[in-house]
């Protein structure tokens, strides 16, 4: 009975086990924009100057709005009031308007003609300081990482403690089969086939 009893929660957690095979465990995505990103990226450096391009996705043949940030590379410090002028290599007739918004902050606009990658060649000029940065990888048409939604997440939650009910429906059962089988086979009192009659007759 004992071992009958281990082998079926022996059996019961292996099913658990199995109910939870094949979940991904990972970080997420490795590489790209990570899932939950409002916006993308692009980054170029120089021993002079450090810039940033942050944009939300963009369509061809629509107004695109980015935002450009600019600091000294050695310290860091945004700058302020400087002349920049935008190009495109894949496209020259492309014209970009440059407005400072904040210091360091300057907002571009502009349009992409089509959905494919493209590239801005930035002139920089702040002070006494002169530089030439190339921004590549910006993806025009790309769609942000979408995240798992929580009906998702619930279906699968769901799932699996309908699997965990039915093992131990399973090994309820199972108990249920054994306590029955063990009754049928509870032996009955022995009959005694001993006859006092016949012990008399002999006396």
């Amino acid at each position: 009975m004992k071992q009958l009893l281990i082998l079926l929660l022996g059996l019961l957690l292996s099913g658990t086990a199995r109910a939870h095979g094949g979940e991904d465990h990972g970080d997420g995505p490795k590489a790209g924009t990570p899932a939950g990103a409002t916006s993308f990226s692009v980054a170029a450096l120089s021993e002079q100057f450090e810039v940033l391009l942050r944009y939300e996705p963009l369509e061809g043949g629509q107004p695109a709005d980015l935002r450009l940030f600019l600091s000294d590379y050695a310290t860091n410090v945004p700058i302020k009031g400087a002349k920049l002028t935008l190009t495109t290599p894949e496209d020259a007739s492309l014209k970009w308007a440059v407005t400072e918004q904040e210091p360091g902050i300057y907002l571009v606009e502009g349009q992409f003609p089509a959905n494919k990658a493209y590239s801005l060649t930035v002139n920089i000029v702040a002070g006494d300081k002169a530089d030439l940065l190339l921004l590549e990888g910006i993806k025009v048409g790309e769609k942000l990482p979408v995240t798992a939604s929580a009906p998702e997440a619930a279906a699968s939650l769901f799932s699996s403690w309908k699997t965990v009910l039915a093992l131990i429906g399973a090994f309820v059962l199972g108990i249920g089969l054994t306590v029955l089988l063990l009754r049928r086979r509870r032996p009955t009192a022995p009959v005694s086939t001993s006859n006092p009659a016949v012990y008399e007759n002999q006396a």
